[in-house]
Formats: structure tokens, C-alpha cells, sequence
């Protein structure tokens, strides 16, 4: 019987987590499944760690960083499985986390992708992510951050998954596209996980796959320059890519509101300047030719997304 899915991991300068991540995977008692890295031209000696003491995995050498979206990319289309699992360096997979999600995506045809359960690497008492939200403010977030792990027990649809730890059908990709590759990294999986839910498909929470995730792996800390300028880079640009017009206008009050309470929030952390210069980059990537599609028949998909974006200023209180 040939494998239902792969594993697909991006590593740059991650030698220090690979053993970890890697042992992890060769504990799953399901076995039926092929792992991949692709190196994003690491100099730490990732390569030839991989090739003397992981033999199994298949590697994918990069020449210089692409970023998240460009490997993970060029991993998926280097798999021929249904499925493909997209995992961090920076983790460590519990006993059924591959079997866990594979179940969970094909339980019904519609479900795009299924995020797995989070959880502090360093505190294992606590969530980490439990699927991502997006607002009308135009804010990001992962469901249940720093929540006592117990709380987060049932599958929930969420707006999309968290590609660290997640499943995706990749037929709906060869359909909808894959990572935009624009982003480098930040935001790509909620852009993704949006244009699934365009066409209607759902992602869903599963919390039966665990993992735990140290976070900032690659890019050393929660906020830093680099994290603070491509966030607000890309968020104007998804905004602008899977929103028509008159949803933009419609959301306009709020998106105002909510891109100005960041600015002062980063301005209190010090990365004020970055932030702003983050939205001017976004700004420019605004063209037409980027735009997802409008189609009429999807007016349906459109009207519960934007109900959504409401609903979910709501449950920014659950975090």
C-alpha cells in the first residue's frame, strides 16, 4: 500500500533541534510516511548531520534562504503522497501525531487542512497554538496562547491552521495555489488557509496530533526587526490579495483602528519604525495581477468569512 502523506520540514542553521525533531519522528508508531528537509543553504553543518545520521529522511539542499514559503514549496512538489505534513525544526512530535492528523483531514473531503495541538516546549502546562484567527482589525493570532493545555480538548473550525504543525490536501493546492512565496515567511499559512476558505473548504483544529513547539526557532525571538517588518509587510498584502473592494471598504473602520493600535504597540517595544516601514512595503506590493479572483459562486464563502472576521474581535478574549 503506497503512503498517504509526507513529512515536509524547512530547516535553516537548525542543527540544534534537528536530533530532537528527527528522533521524534523515527519513534511514530505509524510508519507509513516519507520525511523531508529542505535546507535553506545552512552553514551550521545541518547538511552533513542529516546525510551521516538521518539517512532515511530525504534531503533537499538549498544554494541561499529562500525563506519558509519558497522550501516548503519545493518540498511539497517533491512529494507524491496525498498528503503532506508541514512541521518546524524547532519541535518535538508526541506518540500519533502523524497517524492523529491523517485521521482528522480525512474525515470528511472538505477539509483543506488540520492544525495540530501546540503546546510550550518549555512549559508544557500551556497552548502554544491551537489554530490561527484573523479579525476585521486585520490582527493575527493563535487560538489559545498561553491557555492551560486541558482547555483545548475538542476539533474546532479555525480560520486556518498554523503551517509549524499541520496537514493539507494537496490536490486543493494544485487548485488554489501553493505558499505564496511573496511572503518569505509570516502569514503564509493564514494567506493560505483564506483562499481555502474562498472556495470552500474548512480548517480544522485537531487536537488528538500534538507537538511540542519551542517558537522563534530560526528567527531567535518573538519580536525582532526582521518578524516585525515582514508581518506588517504581509498583512497588508493578504488584505489586499484575498479581499475585494467593497470587503476592504466595509472593513476599513476597523482596519484602521486595528493597524493603529499595532503601531503604538510596537512603538512601545521599540520596533515603531520597523512596523511602519513594514506597512509601506505591504503597500507596494498591492497589484492588481495579485488579487485572488472574484467569482460570483463563492459570494456564499465570502459573506460567512466576513461574519467571521466579526466574530473573532470576540474571541481575541480567549487567548
Amino acid at each position: 500500500m503506497a503512503a498517504e502523506v509526507t513529512v515536509v520540514i524547512p530547516n535553516y542553521n537548525g542543527i540544534s533541534y534537528l536530533p530532537i525533531c528527527l528522533d521524534a519522528l523515527r519513534r511514530q508508531r505509524y510508519r507509513d510516511f516519507e520525511t523531508i528537509v529542505v535546507d535553506n543553504g545552512s552553514k551550521d553543518g545541518s547538511q552533513d548531520f542529516i546525510r551521516e545520521d538521518y539517512p532515511e529522511v530525504r534531503l533537499i539542499c538549498l544554494p541561499e534562504n529562500q525563506g519558509f514559503c519558497g522550501a516548503v514549496n519545493l518540498g511539497i512538489r517533491a512529494c507524491r503522497t496525498p498528503f503532506v505534513i508541514l512541521l518546524n525544526n524547532d519541535t518535538q512530535v508526541r506518540p500519533g501525531f502523524v497517524r492523529g492528523l491523517l485521521m482528522a483531514v480525512k474525515k470528511s473531503p472538505r477539509r483543506f487542512s488540520c492544525s495540530a495541538k501546540m503546546i510550550q516546549y518549555h512549559d508544557r502546562r500551556y497552548i502554544d497554538d491551537a489554530g490561527n484567527y484573523y479579525t476585521a482589525l486585520g490582527w493575527a493570532y493563535a487560538r489559545g496562547k498561553g491557555r492551560p493545555v486541558q482547555d483545548y480538548c475538542r476539533e474546532k473550525a479555525v480560520f486556518a491552521a498554523c503551517a509549524g504543525a499541520a496537514i493539507y490536501r494537496r490536490e486543493v493546492m494544485e487548485r488554489i495555489g501553493y505558499f505564496d512565496e511573496t511572503h518569505f515567511a509570516y502569514l503564509e499559512d493564514l494567506d493560505l488557509g483564506y483562499r481555502a476558505r474562498i472556495h470552500g473548504y474548512v480548517n480544522v483544529f485537531a487536537p488528538k496530533a500534538q507537538v511540542y513547539h519551542v517558537g522563534s526557532g530560526t528567527t531567535g525571538s518573538r519580536y525582532n526587526p526582521f518578524k516585525v517588518r515582514y508581518s506588517a509587510r504581509n498583512n497588508i498584502y493578504l488584505l489586499y490579495k484575498n479581499m475585494p473592494l467593497p470587503q476592504i471598504l466595509l472593513n476599513l473602520p476597523f482596519l484602521t483602528a486595528g493597524f493603529l493600535i499595532k503601531f503604538l504597540f510596537f512603538v512601545k517595544k521599540g520596533f515603531g519604525r520597523e512596523y511602519a516601514a513594514g506597512l509601506r512595503e505591504g503597500l507596494g506590493l498591492c497589484r492588481k495581477d495579485k488579487k485572488v479572483r472574484f467569482v460570483s459562486k463563492n459570494i456564499r464563502n465570502y459573506c460567512r468569512i466576513q461574519l467571521e472576521l466579526w466574530v473573532n474581535i470576540l474571541r481575541i478574549l480567549e487567548k
